[in-house]
C-alpha cells in the first residue's frame, strides 16, 4: 500500500503542476485582446454558423474552466469569463467547446465512443478501487478463493475508467485541432493571438493526457497486486 500512496502522491503533484501550469496560461491569454473585438459567445455561435450547425445554442455557464459541450440537450457552455470577454483564451476555449459540437454533428466516432462509456463509468468508477480492496482484504484471509473474483471485478471496473480515460484524449485533441484550423483558415485571429490560443489549448489537453497515464499507472499497481497474491 506504501507503493501505491506514492505513485498516488507522484500522479497528484504532477496534476497539479499541470493544472497550475494551464491556469497561468489562461490567465496570461486574457490579457491578449482579439482585434476584432468578438466574446467567447460571438466565436463560438459564428464557428457554430460556419459548419452549419444550427441547433447547438450557446450559453453561459457559471465558474471558471467549467466549460463543455453537453451532446444530450446541445448546448456550448462557456464559462462567464469566456462568454462575455474578446481575448485569445476565451477565443481558444469557445472554439474548442465548439469543435465537440462539430464531433457530434458529423458523427465523430471517439466521441460517440466516449459517450457511449459514460454511463459504465458512472456506475463502475466509484466501486472499482473498493472491490479490489476488499478482494485483496478477502483473499488474505481465506485463502484468495472468492476474494480473487471480487478483486478482478474491482480491476475490471477499473478498466473501464481508465479506457474511458484514453478515449477522452483523441477526442480531446480533435476537437482543439479543429478549433485551431479554423480559427486561422476564417483569419479570426491574429499571428500572436492564434499563438497564445494554441498554447492555452495545448496545455488543457495536457490536462487530458496526465489523467489518463495516472488512470493507466493505477490499473497496472492493482493488477500486480491482484495476480502477484495468487503466487
Amino acid at each position: 500500500m506504501i507503493g501505491y500512496y506514492i505513485l498516488i502522491g507522484a500522479i497528484a503533484l504532477v496534476s497539479w503542476l499541470v493544472s497550475n501550469q494551464l491556469k497561468k496560461k489562461f490567465k496570461k491569454y486574457s490579457q491578449v485582446h482579439l482585434r476584432n473585438g468578438m466574446t467567447g459567445r460571438e466565436i463560438a455561435e459564428k464557428m457554430l454558423a460556419d459548419h452549419g450547425i444550427t441547433d447547438v445554442a450557446v450559453i453561459s455557464t457559471p465558474g471558471q474552466l467549467t466549460d463543455h459541450y453537453n451532446p444530450k440537450n446541445k448546448t456550448v457552455n462557456l464559462s462567464e469569463v469566456v462568454y462575455n470577454h474578446a481575448n485569445a483564451a476565451a477565443a481558444a476555449v469557445a472554439a474548442h467547446e465548439c469543435g465537440h459540437a462539430v464531433q457530434h454533428a458529423q458523427a465523430y466516432s471517439a466521441l460517440g465512443m466516449r459517450s457511449a462509456l459514460v454511463p459504465i463509468v458512472s456506475v463502475t468508477s466509484g466501486m472499482s478501487q473498493w472491490l479490489v480492496i476488499g478482494g485483496l482484504v478477502l483473499g488474505a484471509g481465506a485463502g484468495m478463493g472468492l476474494g480473487f473474483y471480487v478483486a478482478l471485478a474491482g480491476l475490471i471496473f477499473m478498466g473501464f475508467a481508465t479506457l474511458f480515460s484514453f478515449v477522452t484524449l483523441p477526442v480531446e485533441y480533435d476537437a482543439s485541432n479543429r478549433a485551431l484550423a479554423w480559427l486561422k483558415n476564417k483569419n479570426m485571429v491574429s499571428p500572436e493571438e492564434f499563438a497564445g490560443s494554441e498554447d492555452a489549448l495545448k496545455w488543457a489537453a495536457r490536462t487530458y493526457l496526465v489523467a489518463a497515464i495516472g488512470a493507466l499507472a493505477s490499473l497496472l499497481y492493482w493488477a500486480l497486486q491482484i495476480f502477484g497474491s495468487r503466487d
